[in-house]
């Protein structure tokens, strides 16, 4: 049974965009078009302890990094820039770093695994990806860009676990090839791409090609050392794709885990990885869960129960997507020429606003 167990009045003057709760579940930020990011004690009053204010445009998504660094949290904005503040206790917050070498809308930032360092990823609409990495002895901060990693622009980004599968449950497994860094990005261009580091460059490793519209969020599952990888898609196309590796992470199969009825805007994993929170434009929010026999089950809110969906493997939907990306490509010229004229961010502020329910709040609650 699902139980709603807080609700806080953000007194945000605009739409709230995104909502995330730290390592330890103890302070949730939120961020809002009206250009602020806001920080909560979720385990005492509703009130805002701290407001941060250094964006000039919507802010569309916070990220905290691990603990081990302090309290550091990112924030991207329409104006183009990251922003990665600091705080010595939950009132007092200063700005540690700022980035603001992206052409375009920054929709998208993640931390690394803490065991690479302090790095962030930035997925821009400028169609890059930057990585930051910061020298904490020094506090200087080295920037790499992966140039046209999407065309058109980069919605969502998210790193892949620094513990790979366990070789204990698979000999084929290579040490060497689950500790390399690896990013999953998803992008205008209907792909979803895997990136990994080679020799201080990135390089696309893998494009996963299943959506037939926008992908609007991806998220790579922790680790919990069984002998495969997950990724989860979100789309335009109302389907959410889970991505299952073999050992060595050189081929991926497609399985769409629903049609939903409205375009799909927003995944988490729990902490756990073994439940998927789902939300998007039919306004609600639902939770799946993988049985014993692989299939992906709907919790039921009311009920208590889990309803299976009706499960197939991409491969059966494949003639219809190519289809529906003929069509789209007739239609994507006028559609984006509509779209840049009434907001210049493919992710419009309407399509961010639904990541507020489905954010990391679902991580801290959902490790069953």
């Amino acid at each position: 049974m699902v139980s709603l167990l807080q609700e806080i009045d953000t007194e945000h003057e605009d739409m709230v965009h995104h909502a995330a709760l730290d390592f330890y579940g103890l302070l949730l930020a939120t961020c809002s078009s009206d250009g602020s990011v806001r920080i909560f004690q979720s385990r005492k009053n509703n009130k805002a302890v701290a407001e941060l204010k250094g964006h000039q445009g919507p802010v569309w998504q916070v990220a905290w990094a691990h603990p081990k660094f302090g309290n550091i949290l990112a924030s991207c904005s329409y104006d183009r820039k990251v922003i990665v503040w600091k705080s010595t206790s939950p009132r007092d917050w200063t700005k540690l770093y700022e980035y603001s070498n992206h052409d375009s809308s920054v929709n998208s930032v993640d931390f690394a695994p803490p065991e690479y360092g302090l790095v962030l990823a930035c997925a821009s609409s400028d169609g890059s990806i930057s990585v930051l990495t910061c020298n904490t002895e020094y506090g200087v901060w080295d920037a790499k860009k992966i140039p046209n990693a999407h065309t058109i622009g980069v919605n969502a980004i998210s790193w892949c676990p620094a513990q790979g599968p366990d070789p204990a449950f698979d000999q084929r497994v290579n040490s060497r090839n689950t500790s390399v860094k690896r990013l999953v990005s998803g992008g205008c261009d209907n792909l979803v791409k895997i990136w990994r580091e080679d020799n201080d460059r990135w390089v696309e490793e893998q494009r996963l090609e299943a959506h037939s519209d926008w992908v609007r969020d991806v998220a790579w599952a922790p680790s919990i050392g069984l002998p495969r990888s997950q990724i989860a898609t979100a789309s335009q196309d109302r389907h959410v794709i889970i991505w299952s590796s073999n050992a060595d992470l050189t081929q991926w199969t497609p399985t769409v885990l629903h049609t939903f009825d409205d375009a799909v805007w927003s995944i988490s994993w729990s902490t756990t990885g073994n439940i998927l929170a789902v939300t998007g434009g039919d306004n609600n929010v639902t939770l799946w869960k993988e049985n014993t026999e692989s299939q992906w089950i709907r919790i039921n809110y009311e009920a208590g129960t889990v309803i299976q969906s009706k499960q197939q493997p991409h491969h059966l939907h494949h003639s219809q997507q190519q289809q529906q990306q003929q069509q789209q490509q007739q239609q994507q010229p006028q559609q984006l020429q509509q779209q840049q004229q009434s907001h210049p961010n493919p992710s419009s502020d309407s399509e961010h606003s639904s990541n507020l329910s489905n954010s990391n709040l679902s991580n801290s609650q959902l490790s069953n």
